[in-house]
């Protein structure tokens, strides 16, 4: 019991002053609506996301109004994919490729967690969530995890939530998907 408390109190701790920055910086600065690309590049784990949106020429499309839920895959999510296969993505003549496989990544309007969690269990343990790409993807719980289930059956955990943007919502996953 006393080792949670110290627990509690170190988290607390460390968490008051970013909150305190926080406040400070948003009375100081009139607030700017991100968006679900502004919220990608503010995050050293989502470098080769960028890069990939850049690629495709899909910044601005998902700089617009939205709303859009993006299941945003880190750095390590690319880097799990075979060996080649970002360079392979990346280069101009395969834009269209990247196009799909980035764009199964985003599903129209904003979709929270507590909506995803939602659907999962009013679909009796699953929730189809159409994409901009076209396809679809399976989510579902195991445990407290959501996980994503693409067209060919690979499986990615949510591994952070709710990261707001003016435009939608970023969830961070830890797979890519695939159409």
């Amino acid at each position: 019991m006393n080792s949670h408390r110290i627990a509690l109190a170190l988290s607390l701790a460390l968490i008051a002053p970013l909150a305190h920055a926080g406040a400070a910086s948003a009375a100081a600065a009139p607030a700017k609506q991100s968006t679900v690309v502004d919220v990608a590049v503010g995050s050293p784990d989502h470098t080769t996301l960028v890069a990939a949106v850049k690629a495709a020429g899909l910044a601005g499309t998902l700089s617009s109004v939205g709303p859009f839920t993006v299941f945003g895959p880190t750095n390590a999510a690319f880097d799990a994919l075979p060996a080649g296969t970002v360079d392979t993505l990346l280069k101009p003549e395969n834009k269209a490729t990247l196009t799909g496989v980035l764009t199964y990544h985003v599903v129209p309007g904003k979709v929270d967690a507590a909506t995803l969690v939602s659907k999962i269990k009013a679909g009796g343990g699953k929730a189809e969530l159409a994409t901009v790409q076209g396809g679809k993807l399976v989510a579902s719980l195991e445990g407290n995890r959501v996980l994503l289930t693409d067209a060919k059956g690979g499986k990615a955990s949510v591994t952070a939530t709710d990261l707001a943007a003016g435009n939608g919502v970023v969830h961070v996953v830890d797979r890519v998907l695939m159409p």
